[in-house]
């Protein structure tokens, strides 16, 4: 599978996989899961690090308001449903109309930084946030690249299934502290 997603970094094609058996999707999917997990959490802890050794302060997130401000069924829909099947619909959908153009590589890459930079509004917005953004957004950038591989490969709807699966593990224990009523602090 790295092997695979190598190669399709070097040169991003819109070639569909011809397997078209649901236990080998799910087989991929589940190992795209696993990379885009993987990938965020150790981003996320260069983040923290590089956070924590120059003291710098990134102000509230916005999955706080979030929790905050919305029960639990609005969050589940916002987080794992809306989010994804919008933000797949916006930034990989398009990808269709570059699929026999030379420009695909340019576009898929476009999409890709766009769809992570964006969420740099998930951050009250400091000269510190805007300074630190790539290393903020990395993680949406790294799983942006994986929606987009799945969405070339099986179709729009596989990267909406994925991105609502990878939502919904980050997201859910999250709803179950908050159902639980334990403090997320």
């Amino acid at each position: 599978m790295l092997q695979k997603l190598i190669n399709f970094a070097k040169h991003p094609v819109y070639i569909p996989d011809e397997n078209i058996t649901l236990a080998y999707r799910f087989r991929v999917l589940f190992k795209l899961l696993v990379i885009a997990l993987s990938s965020s959490i150790l981003l996320l802890i260069i983040a923290s690090i590089i956070q924590s050794i120059f003291s710098i302060e990134l102000g509230k997130h916005a999955m706080d308001d979030l929790f905050e401000n919305n029960s639990l069924i609005a969050i589940f829909s916002l987080a794992v449903l809306a989010a994804p099947f919008f933000e797949e619909l916006l930034f990989r959908g398009p990808l269709v109309f570059f699929k026999n153009s030379k420009f695909f590589t340019s576009a898929f890459y476009i999409l890709t930084i766009i769809f992570g930079f964006i969420h740099i509004s998930n951050f009250e917005l400091s000269t510190e946030v805007w300074l630190l953004s790539p290393l903020l957004v990395a993680p949406q950038i790294s799983v942006g690249f994986l929606l987009g591989f799945i969405r070339v490969k099986f179709g729009l709807l596989w990267s909406m299934l994925m991105h609502a699966c990878y939502n919904m593990i980050l997201v859910g224990p999250l709803l179950v502290m908050k159902f639980l009523e334990i403090p997320l602090e």
